[in-house]
């Protein structure tokens, strides 16, 4: 794979850990870092970072559940068409270099 900017690295993880949450596939952090590989800070971050894109990323808390157990909810893909993401998600993950 040839160089690939911050920027664009960026953008595409923000982009993935969108579409990983709002399919399901890692709604946590503790997910995310499995799915990915990513360091549990850099999912974090990247998680407060969506708001950048206007991608409204909202924390759900578990009922009953302590110590902040719960899931993270996609309620708005601001700009961001999710679609475009799924369409093009082998290339996403490959510059990433995601499994």
């Amino acid at each position: 794979m040839t160089d690939v900017s911050k920027t664009k690295s960026s953008f595409y993880r923000r982009l993935y850990v969108a579409y990983l949450i709002d399919s399901g596939l890692a709604s946590s952090v503790p997910a995310l870092i499995e799915a990915t590989g990513m360091p549990r800070r850099t999912a974090q971050d990247t998680i407060v970072a969506l708001a950048d894109l206007d991608i409204v990323c909202e924390f759900k808390q578990e009922e009953g559940a302590r110590n902040h157990a719960g899931c993270y909810l996609i309620r708005d893909w601001g700009a961001i068409d999710s679609g475009w993401i799924e369409r093009h998600l082998r290339e996403i993950k490959a510059v990433l270099e995601y499994p």
